[in-house]
Order: structure tokens, then sequence, then C-alpha cells
């Protein structure tokens, strides 16, 4: 794996570094409900803020826009405060809500969890109503409960299939050419067939194995599949019935199918070195994979199993401690740190997702016509978390306050199944799990 390829799927891809600390917010419990208000303060004076620390770039962006408000005016001074990414979550976690800063980031699925332990509170009345109207819906919908949001992202995120066309061509293999001309999974599954049998060693995709299934990877990578057949992680509190039904179950078994075309990437150059011609990953490997491959390269949506393909979304976001003091002199940072200059120069830095319209818009990469539009295409049909139709791409991750247990029973049950287990014994065990686990919190309910 390339340095490169490093930096991106670690600071973009939300949430391959989140396993250990989901867990720790799964047993931390504890939590009696939401419900914090912020005090608006004076809208002057010094507010804290803390951010995670992820590659170079990443923090010399953040770095110059702080410096940048800090100069720009008299009234508010940032205090900013960067925490190793590694320790970040934790660390918010093991922190009283009193002694948390005015302004924290927070990776996506633990906004629920700060939420119902009463860390974080609304935002909407103290950023702009220009900064919440040029937010994405995607964007937003990460960040809201109940009609409120907790948080707005700089950037976004998004799956898709990298092809080598190279290889692709030579195989006689027709590929889709948008979401609208997307693969079923049995036209999928019949193009990995084609592609075997001109393939040396029978190995024809990347699934990024070397991540790991039982991690968020597992979760955040292959979710799309469940909510592409109609099912669901979590609908109104319940996993059975939605997270076990027979179509999610068919559908993984199909996934479960696969495994036998997929090379391991142990070395992480799986597509990068035309071992494969079909990689499924996110908008972080474009870098290394188009240095590698030019123009050979081209951007795929996910199969479809039924309800049209589907992608995760969501990435680190911005949000005001519940405990502030001086709410609007945090929205009023909040206003600048999510304006063109600032998120531009973020994505430029990282290469993810662009999550305010302007600047999607704009964006050499996201753009139409841009070699990543796809990505810009599925966040523009966002699903929110819960009404999943067949009309609507991008999907939220559960916004509940029990995530932690949710992602990791399904990656538990995801990882058994590629290694040979039952989809349907795994997924039901999963669901019952899960269940139980909501029924001992009174379901996580956030007032």
């Amino acid at each position: 794996m390339s340095s490169t390829s490093r930096r991106y799927r670690r600071t973009a891809c939300t949430g391959l570094a989140l396993a250990l600390p989901l867990a720790a917010l799964a047993a931390c419990g504890g939590g009696s409900g939401g419900n914090a208000s912020a005090e608006a303060g004076s809208g002057k004076g010094t507010i804290s803020v803390w951010a995670h620390q992820g590659q170079k770039s990443e923090a010399s962006a953040l770095q110059n826009a702080v410096k940048s408000f800090n100069s720009s005016q008299s009234a508010i001074k940032v205090d900013l405060k960067l925490i190793p990414e590694a320790d970040y979550t934790k660390t918010i976690t093991a922190t009283s809500a009193s002694d948390l800063p005015d302004v924290m980031e927070f990776d996506g699925p633990t906004m629920a969890n700060f939420v119902y332990n009463k860390k974080l509170a609304p935002i909407d009345d103290y950023v702009s109503s220009k900064t919440m109207g040029n937010a994405t819906d995607a964007s937003k919908a990460q960040g809201e409960i109940d009609g409120k949001h907790y948080g707005l992202g700089m950037f976004d995120s998004g799956l898709g299939i990298y092809g080598n066309k190279k290889l692709l061509n030579a195989a006689g293999v027709k590929y889709p050419t948008g979401l609208s001309d997307d693969w079923t999974a049995a036209e999928f599954t019949a193009a990995l067939k084609t592609l075997e049998a001109k393939d040396s060693d029978g190995k024809t995709l990347d699934v990024q194995e070397n991540n790991g299934f039982a991690t968020e990877w597992g979760t955040y990578g292959f979710a799309p599949i469940v909510w592409s057949a109609g099912g669901s992680l979590l609908k109104d509190g319940k996993a059975e019935g939605v997270l076990d039904s027979s179509a999610v179950v068919s559908a993984l078994k199909t996934f479960q199918s696969w495994k036998t075309y997929v090379d391991p990437n142990t070395d992480g150059n799986a597509f990068a070195k035309d071992r494969v011609a079909l990689s499924w990953v996110g908008h972080w490997m474009y870098p290394a994979y188009s240095e590698a491959l030019g123009d050979d390269m081209v951007v795929l949506p996910l199969p479809d199993f039924g309800n049209g393909p589907k992608t995760g979304q969501g990435s680190w976001a911005w949000g005001i401690g519940a405990d502030s003091k001086n709410a609007k002199a945090a929205g009023t940072f909040l206003d600048t740190l999510l304006d063109d200059t600032n998120v531009t120069a973020m994505t430029t830095a990282n290469g993810a997702v662009p999550a305010t319209k302007t600047a999607l818009a704009t964006s050499e990469l996201y753009k139409q016509g841009g070699p990543l539009q796809l990505y810009a295409d599925q966040l523009a049909k966002p699903c929110g978390d819960s009404e999943i139709t067949a009309s609507c791409v991008a999907v939220t991750r559960p916004v509940t306050a029990g995530y932690p247990t949710v992602t990791a029973k399904f990656s538990e049950a995801l990882n058994s199944i590629y290694g040979g287990a039952d989809p349907k014994s795994a997924l039901e065990k999963a669901a019952r799990a899960i269940d139980q686990d909501f029924s001992d919190n009174a379901g996580y309910q956030i007032p």
C-alpha cells in the first residue's frame, strides 16, 4: 500500500479507525438522554476548539483556517487543540461535558452517542441560515436528530467500484456508465465469472479484505448490500425483520459467493498493480488509483440488489459542546470554518467530497464532468437513515446512541458470513443481540 493510499483511507473513510473508539462508546453507557442546550453568551471572547489530528495537510488546512479567522477580527479568539486521531474519540468519551470545548469535531457515527450523553448541543440557533442552507442534504442528514442539527461537516464520503478499463475491455465485459446504468447483483457476478476466465489466478476483485470485515470497514463498506436488498441495519429501533429478512440473507449469500474471486490484497496494491479488474472501495483511493492507471481507470456504482444501488456516506463533522457558555461565538467560527474558502482548502488537502453545495459544484474532482462525479451524484440523492427507498442512494448509518452495538454485531456477522457461516443464522444472531441491547437500554431514546 502506498503512503498516499494510507493517508486517504485514514482521513476520509470515516471509520476504519473507529472500531476501538466505538467499542469504548458502547462501554460508556449511562446516558440519561439528550436535550442539552448551550448558553448563547456574549458572542465575544476566547473559545476552545478540539479537532482530530489527521494527516499533515489536513492539520495545516485547519490551522490556517483558525489563524485567518483570528486575524480577520478582534472580537473572538479561537484556541485550537489537536488530538491524535487514534485517541480522539476516546478522549471525548472520557471527558465530562463540563470539560469539553466550545466547538468540537466528531466522527459522524459517534454523534448520537454524544448527544445521548449530553455532550453536544443543537447548532441551529447559532450557525447562520446561509451556512445551514449551503450544507448538502447528505451532510445535514448525518447531523440531524428529531429535526435538530447537532453537526455539519466540511467533507463527506462515498463508495464505488473502481474498474480497470483495459482488463474489462480485454475480457469483453460491459460495465456501467453511471447511476442510471448500474449492474444488478447477477450482472456483477456474471462479470466476475467472465473476468475470472481471463485472469491467471482467477482473482478479479478487491474488497479491501486487508482491512478486515469485523471492523467499521465491514459496516461502512457492505451495509449498502443490506440497504440495496431492501433491508436495514435498524428500523424503528429494531433489527429483527429488517437485518435478517430473506432478501438480505439472499444478498449476503451472493456476497459470500464472491470470495472465490477476491484477491486478499495483503500488499494493498491488488488494483493498482493490475492484479484485479475491480476494486470495491471509496473515493479516498482515487489519488493512488488514478496515478497508477491514468485513463484506464473508471468509477462505477455498487451493484443493485433490487432496491437500487446504495452507498454509505458521512464523515467528520463539527458541533458545539453542550456546556459551552459562548455558543454565539462558536457559531460565528463555524460559519467561517464552513465557508467555501476553508472547505475547498480542506478537501484539496484530503481529497474528500466537499460537504457544501457551492464548493461541491466547483470542485475539479467532483463537479459535473469531473472524474469523481459519481460520488457527487450519489450524495445528491440522500436517504437519511430510515426512509431507504429505491430512488435514493446515499444512506446515513443509523443515527442512534446504540450505533456501537449495531456496527459491532453487523460487522461480526459479515465477517463470519465471508468466512463461510450460514448467512441466515449469522444475521439472526446479530439482530437478536442488537435488539436485546436496545431493550436493555430503553431504546437509547433521546428526548
